[in-house]
Parts: C-alpha cells; structure tokens; sequence
C-alpha cells in the first residue's frame, strides 16, 4: 500500500478528534518514509501519595502506608520520523536506510518480525492521525493517485507502534503505521498493482482511542480489522 498520508489539516482537530492538546505549529501537510510527522501515544501521569498530616508524633508512632491509586491514562502527542528504526540498529546511516523499508507494517508479523517484535512486546502502540491518505489505482493499468479521506470528513486515528532509537547524544524517535488485508474490502481492494495482496491502513474507530493505547498485549489484536467501506471516500487525484 502507499506510504504517504496527509497531516491534519488545522491544530483544533487534534483537541477536537482525539482530545489532546493541539501542537504549537503544524508540519508539513503531506509526510511519506522519512519525514517527520505527529503521533499519539500514552503517557502515565505518577498519582500522588497523601498522607494525613501528623501533630505531636512521637517516636513511638507510626504511620501506616497509604495505597498509590493507579495512573490514569493520558493521552499525548509526540513527533517522530515516518518509518520505524528498531533499537538493535547500529548506526543513524542504517537507521535512514531502514526507515523507508518500516513506514508501513503487516499486523500479522508485527508481534513476530525482528524489526518490530520488541517494540510491540514492551506495548508501544501509537495512533497516527491523518486527514487522509493516497492510493494508487491500477485499473486501468496506469497508476491513477487517488486520495482516500472519511465520508464525513473527520480526522482518522490509525494504529500504529513507535519506538526510540538511541546511541551517545543521537536520538530517533519514529513510527510505523499498522495495516490489515483488504482483498475482500469493497473499495480497498481496486488499488495496489494486480497480483499483490491488497492491504490497507488499520483505521481504528473514534470510541477505540484509548482502548487500543492501554489494551493488555493479548488483546491488542482485536482492534485489528478492515474500516467500513462505506465510510471512506476515494478521489482522484491530479499529482501527488
């Protein structure tokens, strides 16, 4: 499938479609492997222990442990470079060549392949919001770009794994977006080049937000399915 989608298109969206503070100033509107772009991730906020204040303590008294509440989830929003550089790379050059090779990702295989299967173990799973994202369309034997966006026009939340990449002062932190098979899909499966698997992003829907972020490992994997067809809108489009 490609790998280039649109950022969204104005910083309210981020507030209003995922409920996280909108970032300071956009990037650019399109992002392909390589490129930086935004994503969403959860971040724990440490809950704070209160102990009742204790007048005239003598040594002799003691103060029984208080229980820490759990952490609420809190969803943040993060930059990173569009395809995924693993922690086993060795080097910022290898990292820059591998990127291109890891913007996108089977579900299938991530919890299994040697680039993503630490990152998907230790629960880095991300949502990648975009506008839209583009296709092309081989029917007619020609690759006609075409722009797959919601039917109603709202931002889409895509499932995605991000990790970070460190070595001395260098750091990367990048992301790969999810992607399910779409050979039955009524609109998904008129694009990629005939002959090959039809695959298409892992749209998660607007009530699945957290749910996919803080889903134990063994059930992560349910939110894995193809987006209604009648909920997608696809143009075409004149250049990319």
């Amino acid at each position: 499938m490609s790998t280039q989608y649109e950022c969204l298109k104005s910083p309210d969206l981020y507030a209003e479609a995922f409920g996280i503070a909108p970032p300071q100033a956009l990037l650019g509107k399109e992002v392909w492997p390589r490129q930086p772009g935004f994503f969403i991730r959860k971040a724990f906020v440490a809950a704070e222990q209160t102990l009742a204040s204790v007048s005239e303590t003598t040594p002799e008294t003691e103060v029984t442990p208080q229980p820490v509440p759990a952490s609420p989830l809190v969803m943040e929003l993060a930059q990173g470079q569009f395809g995924l550089v693993p922690t086993w790379v060795k080097s910022a050059s290898d990292a820059k060549l591998r990127s291109t090779k890891l913007a996108v990702t089977r579900y299938e295989t991530m919890s299994t392949a040697t680039a993503t299967r630490e990152t998907w173990l230790k629960g880095q799973r991300c949502i990648i919001p975009m506008q839209a994202f583009l296709e092309d369309d081989w029917r007619s034997r020609k690759a006609v770009p075409t722009r797959i966006a919601r039917v109603d026009g709202q931002p889409m939340g895509v499932a995605g794994l991000w990790e970070r990449w460190t070595q001395g002062e260098e750091e990367i932190v990048s992301f790969t977006l999810l992607t399910v098979n779409a050979n039955s899909h009524a609109l998904m499966n008129r694009y990629g080049q005939n002959g090959n698997e039809k695959r298409m992003p892992a749209i998660l829907n607007e009530g699945a937000y957290g749910a996919w972020l803080n889903a134990p490992i063994d059930k992560a994997r349910e939110f894995m399915r193809a987006y209604p067809a009648h909920l997608l809108l696809a143009n075409p489009v004149q250049k990319r």
